[in-house]
């Protein structure tokens, strides 16, 4: 068996789930939320391993946040907590590229975050562990480097809503389909990122790894 690559066609849709670890929900000043705080990020953010985050010159402060993501093998709506870890194809580990400052001027004025999430290439994501590797998706440990130094290092034992809680979640609001992909949210560490760095997310007990370089977007 091998990694499963995401579907290209139709583009899939892409939930974020924010502060989803409490120490990274602490280290920007947010309260712990009493139930999973969504957002979506359009198609065009999706960029695969191998690609270039291009840094958009709306933004001064754009950090990575390194996270697991989830592929969806079935979808539907109103799935029990059990049906959702069944939905469940394969684990994977991405980066929710973010503009923050952009999302602190949108949070102070009480706007959504779609700008400051949504950017071309804010959204690079690996291939995917099929589910029947894993053993233990409570346990899944993943870490990301940038320029070979270790910044971040998460371990999904320590989300506040499980894999399986935030599909079933999903599940109650919108219709999930095949091919939709979940990004589970971030440990702390999040930080800057600038032109020329190369950024390397491990899911560390599997040989699934993401690469991407980045520089300044094209005039």
């Amino acid at each position: 068996m091998f990694p499963i690559e995401r579907q290209r066609s139709p583009t899939p849709t892409i939930f974020g789930i924010g502060r989803n670890y409490a120490q990274h929900a602490r280290e920007l000043g947010n309260p712990l939320p009493p139930e999973p705080v969504v957002f979506l990020k359009p198609g065009g953010s999706l960029l695969d391993s191998g690609g270039t985050i291009a840094l958009p010159p709306q933004s001064a402060d754009v950090q990575h946040e390194v996270e697991i993501v989830l592929l969806l093998g079935s979808g539907g709506r109103h799935l029990s907590v059990d049906e959702a870890w069944s939905a469940i194809a394969g684990y994977g580990v991405g980066i929710d590229v973010t503009a923050r400052d952009i999302q602190r001027k949108a949070q102070a004025a009480g706007s959504p975050w779609a700008i400051a999430k949504g950017f071309d290439t804010f959204a690079p994501v690996s291939k995917f562990a099929p589910a029947a590797w894993v053993r233990d998706p409570r346990a899944l440990r993943f870490d990301l480097t940038v320029n070979a130094e270790t910044r971040q290092r998460g371990n999904s034992a320590d989300m506040l809503f499980s894999c399986g809680e935030l599909v079933s979640y999903l599940s109650s609001i919108f219709t999930l389909s095949t091919g939709d992909l979940v990004f589970t949210g971030s440990p702390e560490g999040v930080s800057r990122i600038n032109p020329g760095d190369r950024l390397v997310a491990k899911l560390t007990d599997f040989d699934i790894s993401l690469i991407v370089d980045a520089a300044d977007a094209a005039p």
